[in-house]
């Protein structure tokens, strides 16, 4: 027996989850215990989490009786959804993703609340509609009127935690730093230099390494109620797109030069998501100061000591860059 306080960790063999977890085990005089949430109990990572000592129980977010079951006797809980999981053309087709992240996230927000949990972290994200009505902003309205759906579904979610009255911190993230090594970073073009291309335009961009989102969760849980009820902006660096093209260029020890397209050319790109893909860049652009504003690096780094700056992350990753 332990008198730990457990945390269920919803999705703790994901990005985001896996942080968190991973910063629980890591700290085996701290008070926590870990519950690991996993639609696999039998996969890898879960087997990794049970050797280390994590308690890991099979849940489901489109399965209410077992998220209730795995919140039972729980101190608290971490809920993140994944707009972005694999889907087959049924699930496709029986709802959309943002309609998937509403009802996963009212699922979680029930279960909550029938469990008693003290403290809830919900990994969000803001509504972007507010913004681009009030700027009036030139946007298409995707899937049912929202703007950016994986932003504005996460940002209408928060109300369900609210309306169950579940303590919550309401934690929102930004850009991972892993994106750049995933489509979004530097590229070789026809004339053989290096350029990146985000559109960004002249305003800078919050980032995040994704261990830190789990970190700072971790961090958030150990001040206990000082951050419930409140929302928490999440950034490990700020860098505007010339910023990232120097900082590049110093790490890789070669000329990146920044040539951001428009937000209309990401649409324009074809590629799946582009439209939500330029959304987000359109968002992240028109918005920055306030989105920035709320990433307040000091305070972050008082909940999460061991955030991680970009250059150290680049740095760490210098040769998958020059490879790529």
């Amino acid at each position: 027996m332990t008198d730990k306080k457990i945390i269920a960790v919803v999705g703790a063999t994901g990005s985001q989850g896996g942080g968190l977890a991973r910063a629980i085990l890591d700290d085996p005089d701290g008070p926590f215990a870990l519950r690991a949430l996993t639609r696999d109990v039998d996969s890898p990572k879960a087997k990794e989490l049970a050797a280390r000592g994590a308690e890991v129980v099979r849940a489901d977010l489109d399965d209410e009786a077992s998220v209730r079951k795995a919140f039972e006797g729980a101190y608290g809980a971490f809920v993140v959804t994944n707009y972005w999981a694999p889907l087959t053309p049924e699930e496709e087709a029986a709802r959309s993703r943002a309609r998937m992240e509403l009802e996963q996230a009212e699922t979680a927000a029930r279960a909550a609340k029938a469990a008693g949990l003290k403290h809830v972290v919900w990994s969000t994200l803001e509504d972007t509609r507010p913004h681009f009505e009030y700027a009036e902003s030139a946007i298409p309205t995707l899937a049912e009127g929202y703007k950016v759906p994986h932003f504005d579904a996460k940002g209408e979610a928060n109300a369900y935690f609210s309306a169950q009255g579940v303590p919550t911190t309401f934690l929102e993230t930004t850009f991972y730093y892993e994106s750049l090594l995933a489509g979004q970073g530097p590229s070789r073009g026809a004339d053989g230099r290096l350029a990146l291309t985000i559109p960004m335009g002249e305003s800078p961009l919050s980032l995040v390494a994704v261990e830190d989102i789990g970190r700072t969760a971790y961090g958030i849980f150990l001040a206990g109620p000082r951050y419930v009820g409140r929302a928490v902006g999440l950034a490990g660096a700020h860098y505007t797109g010339a910023e990232l093209a120097a900082l590049f260029t110093r790490v890789l020890g070669e000329q990146v030069d920044y040539r951001p397209l428009t937000h209309d050319q990401v649409r324009a790109a074809g590629f799946p998501a582009a439209d939500e893909v330029a959304g987000t860049f359109q968002f992240y652009a028109e918005a920055a100061e306030s989105f920035v504003g709320h990433r307040d690096l000091d305070n972050v780094r008082e909940i999460n000591p061991r955030l991680k700056p970009l250059e150290e992350w680049i740095t760490e990753h210098r040769d998958e860059f020059l490879r790529g």
